[in-house]
C-alpha cells in the first residue's frame, strides 16, 4: 500500500490531473463548439472527442516520465529541501524509477505516434523534444540561472499549443474554405491567451519554488535565480511578471466588457485577480521556506482558477 502511495506521488497524480482537466475543459469549452459550426468538421467527425482523450493520455504519460526523471537525478537535493516528500531510494528503487521513466515515455510517444498519423506530424516531433527537454532539465538545465524556469514554463504552454497543432493540421485539407480559416483564427486568440497565462503563471511558480529551496540548491552547487541574484531581485523579477499577468488580465476582461460579459469580468476579479493580488503581498514580506511555500500553493490556486475560467468563456459562447 505505502509503495502504491508512493508511486502517485512520484508521478505527482494531481498534476497530471490538472493537465488532463486542462485540456479536456479546453477542447470541451473552445475546440468542439467551435468547430461544431463548421460544416465540414462536424460532418467528418476531426479531431473527435476519442482523439483528443488519446492525445491528453500521451501529454500525461510524457509528464509523468518527466516527474520520475527529475527525482531520480534529485535525490541529493531532496534530502535538504523535502525529505518528508523523498519516493526514489526510499520506496522505490534507482532502477525501478529509470524503467519506469523509459516506459511512460515510450508509451507517451507511441500514443502520440498514433494521434500525429490522424492529424500532424509536428504534434510528434514537439513530444519528441518534450520528452528530451524533460531529461535535459533534471540532468542540467534546472540548476542553470533562469534557463530551468523558462524551459517548463515552455512546457507548460505546449500543454495547450499542443491541441492547437492537432487541430491545425486537420485544417489545412481546408484551406480553402473561408468560415474554417475563421474558425481556426478565433480558436488560435483563445491558444494564445490560455497558453501565455499558463507560460507567466509558470514561470512565476518556478522562480518562488527556487526561493523556497534556496538552502538545497546552495549546497549542492546550483545556480538557480535566488542564488545568483539574491531573493530580494528574485522578488522584484517576480513582481514585474506579476504587473504584466494582472494587465494583461485587466486589459481582456476590459475588452470582453464590451461584449457584454460580465460573469467573465466578475469571475476574474474574484478568483483570479484578488488571489494574485493576496500572494503578491505575501511575497513581498515572505522570507523563509514555509512563507514561499505558502505562496507557491496561491499560485496554484490562481492556475486551477485560470484554467476553470474556460467554462465561464464556453457559457458566453454558448449565448
Amino acid at each position: 500500500m505505502k509503495q502504491a502511495v508512493a508511486f502517485f506521488r512520484l508521478i505527482r497524480w494531481q498534476n497530471l490531473v490538472f493537465i488532463a482537466m486542462t485540456q479536456c475543459l479546453f477542447y470541451c469549452f473552445i475546440i468542439f463548439p467551435e468547430l461544431s459550426k463548421t460544416s465540414y468538421f462536424y460532418q467528418t467527425g476531426a479531431f473527435s472527442i476519442s482523439l483528443m482523450l488519446w492525445l491528453v493520455l500521451a501529454s500525461m504519460m510524457i509528464a509523468a516520465a518527466g516527474y520520475i526523471i527529475n527525482d531520480y537525478f534529485d535525490i541529493n537535493i531532496d534530502e535538504v529541501n523535502k525529505p518528508e516528500k523523498m519516493v526514489v531510494q526510499k520506496f522505490i528503487s534507482r532502477r525501478h524509477a529509470i524503467l519506469l521513466h523509459l516506459t511512460f515515455t515510450f508509451i507517451g510517444l507511441l500514443i502520440t505516434g498514433f494521434v500525429a498519423w490522424r492529424t500532424s506530424i509536428f504534434i510528434f516531433i514537439g513530444n519528441v523534444i518534450c520528452a528530451i527537454l524533460l531529461w535535459a532539465y533534471s540532468t542540467n538545465f534546472k540548476r542553470r540561472l533562469l534557463s530551468g524556469n523558462v524551459m517548463i514554463a515552455a512546457l507548460t504552454a505546449w500543454t495547450i499549443l499542443v491541441l492547437y497543432i492537432s487541430l491545425n493540421g486537420y485544417s489545412d485539407h481546408f484551406q480553402n474554405d473561408f468560415i474554417i480559416r475563421q474558425t481556426m483564427q478565433k480558436i488560435l486568440r483563445y491558444v494564445l491567451i490560455y497558453a501565455g497565462f499558463a507560460f507567466i503563471v509558470s514561470l512565476i511558480r518556478e522562480v518562488v519554488k527556487d526561493m523556497e529551496d534556496v538552502e538545497g540548491d546552495r549546497r549542492y552547487q546550483c545556480n538557480t535565480m535566488p542564488i545568483a541574484w539574491g531573493i530580494h531581485t528574485s522578488k522584484v523579477f517576480t513582481g514585474v511578471w506579476i504587473v504584466v499577468l494582472f494587465s494583461a488580465i485587466i486589459i481582456i476582461q476590459l475588452y470582453v466588457l464590451q461584449k457584454g460579459w460580465w460573469v467573465s469580468v466578475l469571475y476574474c476579479g474574484a478568483f483570479i485577480l484578488t488571489p494574485m493580488m493576496v500572494f503578491s503581498k505575501k511575497l513581498f514580506i515572505a522570507k523563509d521556506k514555509e512563507q514561499f511555500a505558502e505562496i507557491s500553493k496561491w499560485i496554484k490556486v490562481v492556475m486551477l482558477t485560470g484554467i476553470l475560467s474556460l467554462v465561464v468563456i464556453g457559457y458566453h459562447l454558448s449565448q
